[in-house]
């Protein structure tokens, strides 16, 4: 106990044990006692109002009224608990002020809301790309501002894992991508970052490879007419033929390289011609067995098909066959003669899965993260002799992303090599029997 609360309390038993002596002496002991504890009551109401009127000033704040014993402590205790206060208030202050302009010193846009999805706070950039009010949007909710269904529904969905691209509400011509993360209580931090330029240049790429790929298109089919009839031609010296069959051969691989390149910017523009349902897999693995071996022509690849699940995929069947025909063509291409490559279909509590396993001679780890990339070679020397584009895993990769699957690679050098398609439970259709 503090010094001066232990005197108060002496002092308190001493006046009490003289108030008794005092009654006892004169025979008054019960006046005496009312008039001890009057008087105290009458001292601590004394205190009470003072400190109420030291808490509460009605006018300009006083100082710390002086006092002694337990009120003494209790005076001075709240006194430094105040300046405590003070200081801690000031420096949360000054760094709620720097948080604030450092996030407004920002170029993307945050957004605070609270667990109802009410605005609690934005920095300027929100304010220019979103249109919000400083004095009048404060507490209102972000949809009813934003008024973009697509974000609506990502907003109330709460599954935030890909971001979402919509147009300005301020500016049409601007293009917005937002991230949103669920912090506390469900609430949300919302980021939106400008990406008008960027969508530009990627529509610019796009564009630049379409426009050049239709327009090589008709100078190789002239280039491939004059060959063919120089080939069939009798009157060609004979010294040519080995050289315009070369011609041939790399026309051949231009002009599959152009339609690889087409098929691409049409798959990576989610082009899906309005043709999502269900695909029957087991027929078109059948037919991708069939066209695969075709492909192998004399090689004598053994190419099995196993299937585990009577499953369908809901999308695409354009695309799916074009990224399960490159995936198999890759690796009856990269097999050697006689060698086997196995197809198998089957489902888990995961969803459903393809996998293309072969016994080639496989690669390096080190190439997997960068094997759906355009034009990446993992051996340079293997494409040359297959006439590979270089864009067939790139073609996978978008098939894929279109789907919600997911690309699974596993080789090893002289190992051969799996690679497995994982699609994801929403779009497994099971036939009713």
């Amino acid at each position: 106990m503090h010094k001066r609360a232990s005197a108060h309390v002496r002092y308190l038993v001493w006046a009490f044990v003289l108030a008794v002596l005092l009654g006892l002496i004169t025979d008054l002991l019960l006046p005496s006692l009312l008039v001890f504890f009057a008087s105290y009551s009458l001292w601590m109401v004394r205190q009470a109002l003072r400190l109420h009127a030291w808490l509460y000033p009605t006018k300009k704040p006083k100082e710390v009224p002086e006092s002694y014993g337990l009120w003494g402590d209790l005076f001075e205790g709240l006194y430094y608990t105040q300046l405590q206060n003070k200081k801690a208030r000031k420096r949360l202050s000054k760094m709620i002020k720097r948080v604030r302009n450092s996030a407004n010193a920002l170029k993307d846009a945050v957004v605070m809301t609270n667990e109802m999805g009410q605005m609690d706070w934005w920095n300027e950039a929100a304010t220019r790309l979103f249109g919000f009010d400083d004095d009048k949007d404060q507490a209102q909710l972000v949809t009813n501002l934003v008024r973009d269904p697509e974000f609506k529904a990502y907003f109330d969905a709460k599954k935030y894992d890909d971001a979402l691209e919509i147009t300005s509400p301020t500016d049409p011509n601007l293009i917005i991508r937002i991230h949103i993360t669920l912090f506390g209580k469900q609430e949300r931090l919302i980021l939106a970052q400008d990406v008008t330029r960027l969508h530009h240049l990627e529509q610019m790429r796009r564009d630049f490879v379409s426009n050049v790929s239709h327009e090589l298109r008709t100078p190789l089919t002239v280039i491939r007419g004059y060959l063919e009839t120089l080939i069939d031609s009798e009157e060609a010296p004979e010294k040519w033929h080995r050289a315009l069959m070369s011609m041939e051969g790399q026309t051949n691989r231009l002009e599959a390289i152009i339609n690889d390149l087409l098929v691409l910017e049409k798959f990576e523009a989610q082009d899906r011609v309005h043709a999502e349902k269900e695909v029957l897999i087991v027929p078109l693995l059948e037919s991708v067995l069939h066209d695969a071996e075709l492909f192998s022509a004399d090689n004598e690849h053994q190419i099995s098909l196993d299937i585990v699940s009577n499953a369908n995929i809901f999308g695409v069947e354009n695309q799916l066959r074009s990224a399960i025909s490159n995936i198999v063509f890759n690796a009856v291409k990269y097999t050697p003669a006689k060698g086997s490559v196995v197809i198998r279909w089957w489902q888990d509590h995961g969803g459903c899965h393809l996998s293309v396993t072969d016994t080639g001679c496989g690669f390096d780890p080190i190439h997997i993260p960068r094997l759906t990339e355009r034009f990446y070679r993992a051996d340079p020397s293997r494409n040359s002799n297959t006439g590979g584009s270089g864009l067939g895993l790139a073609i996978v990769k978008h098939v894929l992303i279109n789907h919600g699957a997911n690309l699974e690679v596993q080789s090893g050098i002289d190992q051969g090599s799996t690679f497995t398609c994982h699609f994801p439970n929403q779009r497994v259709v099971v036939p009713k029997d």
